[in-house]
Formats: structure tokens, C-alpha cells, sequence
């Protein structure tokens, strides 16, 4: 018996079906590519990302569980900069997406937000932390690299009437200098003319135990000369230091709460029953554009049909003083609940889940030329809380809603 190795016959009519095949499929990749429909479906594969603060709920809203807040966990998801003049020429403060807020931001950004991190102290966060003070090196305290004698003897009042033999440091600056070792340390701060020379310019911090200086853990930051200008990232343990560790926490205000009503998306134009907007320009401020995604309130009186307007689509005036001017002096609209440390603003809105997702965002506030002055909020946006239709909300002051 024979085998036959003859192939299938072509036929001029599968020719045409095959031609006919290939110019529908390249038409429909096609589609997808043009028109979205790849990215629609991957998005509806893909899970959605939900990031949010760990947070406790009330019957007054969701308040974030202070005690699993932390600096470090604060990551920006864009980039930005902000150039401003001190007395030691222009500076940039620069951050990249993916960044935490601790490692560009410094103490006296939160100077007014009521947290008195300037109150802390490096045995109070060493504490809390379970931080080997003695393992750290003098010029990982940020602090120090800029004090001169005297700011450390205001700091630490009982350096004054120790012998500079006895503090290594010290003594090692004062050879620099032709000092003799065997005089008390504030006796030289106060008759030898070193105002002008930090420590740090005449000898290597990095050689020396952090507590080589006695008593420098237990004074307070705000205690040092130009602590404002210390960043987050500088003070030992300060990025990793749960805010329910601080002096003072954000307290909600609870004098405006209601409900999540209705998220509403992007086909929503010209809404003016606002309760978004910022310190200067008001909480009230009327979206007129074509898009204004944004979430309905309900609750007491006028609040239901409310609109907190989302930031991602509407900005507004922001910032204060020279700083005013970064950002083309905008920032995305929101609210205050908790306060002046971050803004709460409305971010992302689903209206198929009936679900929003608000962030923070954070400021730079310095003193230049002796005039306070602070950017617009609008470095961010970093994940808050996610809430979903019919959970409580807290609003905060001022509770005025347009008729």
C-alpha cells in the first residue's frame, strides 16, 4: 500500500476567505490601537489601585489612623521645584515622583501646621523608636552642621561651664582655632569673636559619636539656630516617627460633616454649589468649565446636592508672600479637615463603583528677609482616604454652602 504525500488543494475561493480574514483582523488590532480598546480592556483586567492612609472610622467620617502615619510613607507621584532667596543667595528645593515627603521637606514647612515637630527631641524619638543614639555619628543630626559656639551653648545651656577637654568635639575646634582646651566652654563663646564659624566648616562631624556633645539629645530642635532648615530626612528617626508620637496631632473638625452622595465624572460642566476651593480663595469657589468631576454631599439643611469639586480638574489661588508665585500660584481646589498641615483634595472618581480616591498634598512655607511666606499646596498628590457612596465625611470649617 502506498503512501501519499500529495498536500491539501488551494482553492482560488479560500484564497479570497484568507484575504478576506487578514484585512478584518489588521482592521480590528487597528481599532484597538486607535481608539482605546486595548487600554479599555487591560484596564478592565488589571485591578484597580486603591493606595490609601490606614484610617479609623466614626459616625462623623474617617479620620487616618495617626499611629500608622509616617513621614516615609508619604511618596509624591509628581515631580516639581521651587527656587526662592535667603540670605546665602538663591536655593532650590527640588523632588522627584516616587519621593518621600521626608527627604526634600523641612521642619519649618510644618511650622504653622500646630504639630510642633520643633518640640521633639532626638531621646523622645530615639525612644519611641528604639534608636542607639550612641551608634549615630555627630553629622547625622542635620541640625548640628550649621551651629556655631554660641548657638550650641544657648541650646544646650550646660555646655557653658564644662572644660572644652572634656568634650571632643569641642576641643577639637578649639585647636583649630589656637583656643586653649583648659577654658570653659562658654567663656569662649561669649569673649572670643567665632559667631561666624560654624563648627562644622573647621572640623569633620563624621568623626564623632552623636552624643559626644552631653545633653544634645534632650533639647529640642526649635532650641538650634536656623532649625527651620533642617530637612525631615536629616533629624535620626524623624521619617520613620508615627505622628501619633508628635507633640501635637491634627485635630478633625467636626464643626461641618455629611455623606458621600453621589460621585459624578467628567461629563459634569459649570457646577455652583461648591464647598472646594483654598485659604485665599475661599471654600466656595464655582467651577466654570466643561469639566467638573467632582462628588454630591448630603446631610443637615443645604448640604445635600453639595459639590466637592475634584483638584485633579479645577485649580485654584494658593500660597502666600513671595513663595505665592510657585506653581503660577495655583493649587488643586479642596478642603482643611485636618487642619494646615496637607490639603485634602478630591482626586480620582468612579462613578461605576460610586467610590472616590482624595490625597494630600503639602506646601514649602519659609521666613525670608524676616516676612513668612508659604507656596500654594501643590506638592502631591500623595494617596489619603477612599470613600464610597453613603460614608460619612468630614468637611471642617467653613460650613457656608452656595444657595
Amino acid at each position: 500500500m502506498k503512501s501519499s504525500n500529495r498536500s491539501p488543494k488551494i482553492t482560488f475561493d479560500m484564497i479570497r476567505y484568507l484575504i478576506l480574514f487578514g484585512l478584518l483582523g489588521g482592521l480590528f488590532i487597528h481599532s484597538f490601537w486607535e481608539y482605546g480598546i486595548m487600554n479599555q480592556v487591560i484596564g478592565f483586567l488589571l485591578p484597580k489601585a486603591s493606595a490609601q492612609v490606614p484610617f479609623v472610622s466614626s459616625n462623623n467620617g474617617l479620620i487616618p489612623d495617626w499611629s500608622k502615619m509616617k513621614f516615609q510613607d508619604m511618596i509624591v507621584s509628581e515631580s516639581g521645584n521651587v527656587t526662592y532667596p535667603t540670605d546665602r543667595g538663591n536655593q532650590t528645593r527640588i523632588w522627584q515622583a516616587g519621593q518621600s515627603i521626608g527627604d526634600f521637606m523641612e521642619l519649618g514647612d510644618f511650622e504653622d501646621a500646630n504639630l510642633n515637630l520643633e518640640k521633639l527631641t532626638l531621646s523622645t524619638i530615639s525612644q519611641a523608636l528604639a534608636i542607639d543614639l550612641d551608634g549615630l555619628k555627630l553629622d547625622d543630626f542635620g541640625v548640628i552642621k550649621t551651629q556655631t559656639l554660641s548657638d550650641l551653648v544657648k541650646a544646650i545651656p550646660e555646655l557653658a561651664n564644662q572644660s572644652a577637654r572634656s568634650v571632643a568635639p569641642i576641643a577639637d575646634f578649639f585647636r583649630q582655632m589656637g583656643i586653649s582646651t583648659n577654658q570653659r566652654i562658654g567663656n569662649v563663646a561669649n569673649y572670643y569673636n567665632l559667631d561666624n564659624i560654624p563648627l562644622g566648616s573647621e572640623i569633620d562631624l563624621s568623626k564623632y559619636k552623636l552624643t559626644s556633645i552631653p545633653g544634645i539629645e534632650n533639647s529640642s530642635f526649635d532650641k538650634f539656630a536656623n532649625w527651620q532648615d533642617t530637612l525631615i530626612s536629616d533629624i535620626p528617626g524623624l521619617k520613620d516617627l508615627p505622628w501619633i508620637n508628635f507633640p501635637s496631632l491634627p485635630e478633625p473638625d467636626l464643626s461641618f460633616v455629611g455623606q458621600v452622595d453621589l460621585p459624578l465624572g467628567d461629563i459634569e460642566a459649570n457646577r455652583i454649589r461648591s464647598i472646594s476651593g483654598s485659604y485665599q480663595e475661599g471654600f466656595n469657589v464655582p467651577c466654570n468649565q466643561n469639566n467638573c468631576a467632582h462628588f454630591e454631599a448630603s446631610g443637615l439643611g443645604k448640604t445635600t446636592g453639595a459639590q466637592w469639586i475634584s483638584g485633579k480638574v479645577q485649580k485654584v489661588k494658593g500660597g502666600y508672600g513671595i513663595l505665592a508665585v510657585a506653581n503660577g500660584g495655583l493649587e488643586p481646589t479642596g478642603r482643611h479637615p485636618f487642619g494646615k498641615s496637607f490639603k485634602q483634595v478630591v482626586w480620582d472618581i468612579d462613578e461605576s463603583s460610586g467610590s472616590i480616591n482624595t490625597a494630600m498634598f503639602f506646601r514649602i512655607c519659609k521666613t525670608i528677609f524676616f516676612v513668612r511666606t508659604c507656596t500654594p499646596y501643590f506638592i502631591g498628590p500623595v494617596p489619603f482616604i477612599n470613600y464610597h457612596e453613603k460614608d460619612p465625611i468630614i468637611f471642617g470649617s467653613p460650613s457656608n454652602v452656595p444657595d
